[in-house]
């Protein structure tokens, strides 16, 4: 008998939707996809915090509940459905997947958003695509102020992720070292964690399909430096026809140099950034100041990415001692290590 389809709701141009509909179609598992208002038209619920993709789950209670946060999402569905898993089982790894897909969804997204809302050419593009994706038959001049309501709504809040002037340097040099350094890491294995992918790599692929494949300003510089990493996009859109095997993860032993490399810079940008906002949150600060790359970093507090630097602590304090060792020394001079530096 077949499954019933699992529903979602999205859009095309939200880095998450596509993250889960990648990791969806790579798992196999049956779903439909909702745009627009056909999850009200359907008589599905609101979720409480208004994010995409929302997913409708049967509660405890047989209720459909909406549900989102891509990351808890992941591991829900890991639990409901037993094939073609993207963590992988070693516990060292499983982290380091962790780490980097917490990267993904948490960094990467300033440069997603930065691009879109800075560049006059993306503003142009994003206005004209965003709001015809919720409604194909609508005329030039229905499309018109809701592209400006989108465009306006969306720079004025560019603050949220940290875009503005002082980062704006920042926020594009921290992407084209990523570009160069995720290229150069493909060619060990295909995926972040060896030859099948893991969570990171639909967490990079969600934002990619952005950076690389939509918004003018970051696709051209992708292309440019890394065409390597758009066609690894393309790829990564549908990879049902992958049949993966445990032996498809890198062992311990085999993890590259590059993989190195990229957790350095996970540790150069991402880190210091965290570290600064959570201090910013406790304290009950007005503003996050630090350095990153030796540059001034400053925006608002974020509380959300507060609790991404819980999570990701709570992942390295349930690894066993053994476990916790190989990853600190993974991570050692990576500056990623500053995240459980006590004191």
């Amino acid at each position: 008998m077949a499954e019933t389809p699992l529903a979602l709701k999205g859009a095309p141009g939200s880095p998450y939707t596509r993250k889960m509909l990648a990791l969806l179609r790579y798992r196999r598992i049956p779903y439909r996809f909702l745009i627009g208002d056909q999850s009200a038209e359907q008589g599905l619920p609101e979720p409480r915090v208004a994010l995409l993709p929302t997913f409708y789950f049967p509660d405890a209670a047989g209720e459909v509940e909406a549900v989102v946060d891509s990351t808890p999402i992941i591991r829900r569905l890991e639990s409901e459905y037993a094939h073609r898993s993207v963590l992988p089982a070693d516990p060292v790894l499983a982290f380091l997947d962790y780490l980097i897909e917490d990267y993904a969804d948490e960094w990467l997204t300033k440069a997603m958003f930065h691009y879109r809302w800075h560049y006059s050419a993306d503003i142009e593009r994003a206005g004209q695509i965003l709001p015809r994706w919720r409604n194909l038959t609508a005329s030039d001049a229905d499309i018109a102020p809701m592209s400006r309501f989108i465009a306006e709504r969306q720079i004025s809040r560019l603050y949220v992720v940290g875009s503005n002037d002082t980062t704006a340097p920042v926020i594009e040099d921290a992407y084209r070292r990523f570009l160069d350094l995720f290229r150069a890491h493909l060619t060990s294995g295909g995926f972040t964690l060896g030859r099948r992918p893991g969570a990171c790599d639909f967490g990079l692929y969600g934002q990619l399909t952005q950076l690389a494949t939509f918004d003018p300003t970051p696709m051209a510089e992708t292309l440019a430096r890394a065409p390597q990493v758009y066609a690894w996009v393309t790829v990564v859109e549908d990879l049902s026809g992958l049949e993966p095997t445990r032996a498809d993860w890198f062992t311990l032993e085999e993890l590259p140099d590059t993989l190195g490399a990229l957790l350095a810079e996970v540790g150069r940008t991402y880190v210091p950034v965290l570290l600064a906002n959570a201090s910013a949150v406790d304290r009950g600060a007005a503003e996050v100041r630090t350095e990153v790359d030796g540059r001034t970093w400053i925006q608002q507090p974020f509380p959300y990415q507060a609790k991404c630097l819980q999570w990701v602590r709570q992942a390295y304090v349930t690894l066993d001692e053994g476990d916790r060792a190989t990853v600190d020394r993974v991570l050692s001079g990576t500056g990623c290590e500053a995240l459980f530096r006590r004191g």
